[in-house]
């Protein structure tokens, strides 16, 4: 599988000349710190008006990635482009990128929106252009009437508010946000992804977005690039990247996956596609049939998590909704012989990384 990922204007981001302009480019890049690799011949291209999400684990490349576009960091090969022009060897300041970090860098001596209107200020428009297009911000952020208060009078939420408030009022091509939301507990950053969301579609800001939550990325994304050990292992729509992984590791890192090996041919299935069955259940045409005994089963509320030891070799998770069913039932399942069955169009074989290949 090719880690050279050549991302396209197409799927999600299709349906007009301008979401098929370029606003991201990046050619052969790549980024050593002595002798540890952090990004590797990275290729890809982000389009206009695109949500586009860059995901891995820790050490993955993908928050170099991000530096490296906004210009933080210089690469050791290949070039950088925004909106067609080169900016490889410019500096952040000459860049028409803004960054939001997950510390929100806010100026605690100032108020909101003098903090919001900072930028405009260094950039020297003009008062009442400031104040203007700093009340629209924060309206844009859903903080109208905030623009008085103290950074620290202000929750978590509100604070991430402003930082973005800040980014986008400078109406930069392309905002980088690095990681925003993971200083939120659960219920705030799953709220501030719908937010996000919003806003970028109203104000068609090309976003360029790091974390390491799949959950995120799936949420949020037009497109995702999956970044492992500084290479692209996939980039698609997140629906393309779930359903059909390119590798095991993109199966296995973006959501829970299961991985088996029959007749040389490895191959993923998600938990959610396999049906439980009792023992004696007659499969459905065509189906694929495994058989095993239940290891265990945890009852988590609206779903149960199966794993099953399977007859053949090998574990598999299963998800089921608790439509009908207590949590004693589940209890009860443990031990259980049960066949499992999922339709063929639900396998995806995997194919190999290009780490994998280049040591054999």
């Amino acid at each position: 599988m090719p880690t050279q990922a050549h991302a396209r204007a197409d799927g999600a981001v299709a349906g007009s000349e301008t979401r098929n302009a370029v606003d991201v480019r990046l050619s052969g890049v790549r980024k050593a710190y002595g002798d540890v690799v952090a990004v590797e011949r990275v290729d890809l291209e982000i389009a206009r008006g695109e949500f586009f999400t860059l995901l891995g684990p820790s050490g993955s490349g993908k928050t170099t990635t991000l530096r490296l576009v906004a210009g933080f960091e210089r690469p050791d090969a290949g070039t950088i482009e925004l909106g067609g022009a080169d900016v490889t060897d410019l500096p952040p300041y000459a860049r028409d990128v803004n960054t939001v970090f997950q510390d929100y860098a806010l100026f605690p001596h100032m108020s909101v929106a003098q903090n919001v209107e900072y930028g405009l200020k260094v950039k020297g428009i003009e008062r009442g252009e400031r104040r203007r297009r700093v009340e629209e911000a924060l309206e844009m952020v859903r903080l109208a009437g905030f623009g008085g208060r103290k950074p620290g009078q202000l929750s978590g939420g509100q604070r991430q508010r402003v930082a973005l408030a800040r980014a986008i009022v400078n109406r930069p091509r392309v905002l980088l946000l690095d990681e925003p939301l993971g200083a939120l507990d659960l219920k705030l950053r799953q709220e501030m992804q719908i937010e996000l969301k919003r806003i970028q579609q109203e104000v068609g800001i090309t976003f360029v977005y790091v974390t390491h939550d799949q959950e995120e990325a799936l949420t949020m994304s037009d497109r995702i690039a999956v970044f492992s050990v500084g290479r692209i292992e996939q980039v698609g729509p997140p629906a393309e990247v779930y359903e059909r992984p390119a590798s095991e590791f993109v199966a296995g890192f973006v959501g829970v996956s299961n991985v088996l090996e029959r007749d040389a041919v490895r191959f993923t299935v998600r938990p959610e596609k396999v049906r439980l069955l009792a023992e004696g259940a007659e499969p459905g045409p065509g189906a694929h049939v495994e058989t095993g005994r239940v290891r265990s089963a945890v009852y988590v509320g609206m779903i149960t998590r199966y794993l099953v030891e399977l007859d053949a070799g090998g574990e598999l998770v299963v998800i089921r909704q608790n439509l009908e069913t207590s949590s004693a039932e589940v209890l009860e399942a443990q031990g259980r012989r049960v066949r499992l069955e999922w339709r063929p169009e639900q396998t995806v074989v995997l194919e190999e990384s290009e780490d994998t290949k280049e040591e054999e």
